[in-house]
């Protein structure tokens, strides 16, 4: 039963990373608003993929909830009924939950299909969380948090909506990636305290103060780059996604705080990684820690000095995701070494 549940928890850890991934490509993109209502896609459960979709047309059907655009607004069908041969208002509702009425079909499709995989990872930490009560008995903590990590999701499906609902609020992102990278730390936690003890790892109060501060440097540093990011989408919206040469003219104050504090950040791993090695500690997590850093910081030197090739945006996202992770795991190998110590 326990290599079962293990499995269980690494499915729906990756489920929930490639949300991560369907995200960045969705920042990349500009796909933000692709779906402007929630948990709907302009009120269909399959969006539309073209603009005719969305006009009001004579002798249609529409279902209740369903969307069209009218003057540049948000128009929702009353209830379920077919149009006559000229448009009646009655049948009609105001959207008011934003005044954003654009279509792109590529934009709602990237979108949709980030909300898909958010039910997937939904539904693999519900699996997760069945599970668990297996472990009730033997560590109530595996179930508790568990189930934590299920309620986290519906928590965080919620967020998304009120991301949708705001018109991207740069604060509402943060506070959605940021809750992102919680759920991934409990559910590396469920992993850890699953799984068989490693006795080959050495007690080291440095290392330990070290990996628990680059972690939250690293935490620091990802709502740093969500403020660096939501000045990079003011300027795709004053220069257009053609300039990218233009998108980094001028930057505010976070984009210096970001630069410089990826500097510690590196600095920081790079001695933890120094110690691990000398005095052989034995946390070889630290060397795909080091790797995510160094993907990272050429990502970011790629938007820098380059302009924002293809994709970068998405890979420096990414990387950071999985850069906490790998240190998270890291973190809950050092703590449990000196708790190994003290029973031992």
């Amino acid at each position: 039963m326990q290599n079962n549940f293990i499995k269980i928890a690494k499915i729906a850890l990756v489920l929930v990373y490639l949300v991560i991934i369907a995200g960045a490509v969705v920042r990349m993109t500009g796909s933000g608003m692709g779906c402007p209502d929630w948990p709907k896609c302009f009120g269909y459960y399959i969006p539309p993929t073209e603009q005719s979709e969305l006009e009001w047309q004579p002798q249609r059907e529409f279902k209740k909830g369903q969307v069209i655009i009218v003057d540049e607004t948000l128009q929702v069908a009353k209830s379920d009924f077919t149009t006559s041969d000229t448009f009646d208002a009655e049948n009609w509702s105001l959207y008011t939950k934003h005044d954003y009425a654009v279509f792109n079909p590529t934009h709602t499709w990237v979108e949709f299909i980030n909300r898909l995989f958010g039910a997937l990872a939904g539904l693999g930490t519900l699996v997760m969380g069945i599970a668990s009560f297996g472990y009730w008995k033997r560590n109530k903590k595996i179930t508790i948090l568990s189930w934590a990590v299920v309620f986290g999701m519906g928590f965080q499906a919620w967020l998304g909506a009120t991301v949708v609902y705001s018109v991207l609020a740069p604060a509402k992102i943060t506070i959605h990636m940021v809750m992102a990278l919680v759920i991934v730390a409990a559910i590396l936690y469920i992993i850890h305290a699953a799984s068989e003890r490693d006795q080959t790892h050495k007690a080291d109060k440095m290392a330990k103060n070290l990996i628990l501060i680059t972690l939250i440097a690293t935490l620091l540093q990802v709502v740093f780059g969500t403020q660096v990011r939501q000045f990079v989408d003011e300027q795709i919206m004053m220069y257009g996604d053609n300039a990218p040469e233009l998108w980094l003219q001028s930057p505010d104050l976070f984009f210096y705080i970001h630069r410089s504090f990826s500097i510690l950040v590196v600095l920081l791993n790079l001695y933890l990684a120094y110690r691990i090695t000398k005095f052989n500690l034995g946390y070889s997590k630290i060397y795909w820690v080091l790797l995510m850093l160094l993907i990272e910081v050429i990502s970011g030197l790629a938007m820098y000095f380059w302009d924002f090739p293809f994709s970068t945006q998405a890979i420096h996202l990414v990387m950071a995701a999985l850069l906490f992770g790998f240190q998270s795991y890291l973190a809950l190998e050092v703590i449990n070494a000196f708790k190994t110590r003290k029973t031992s």
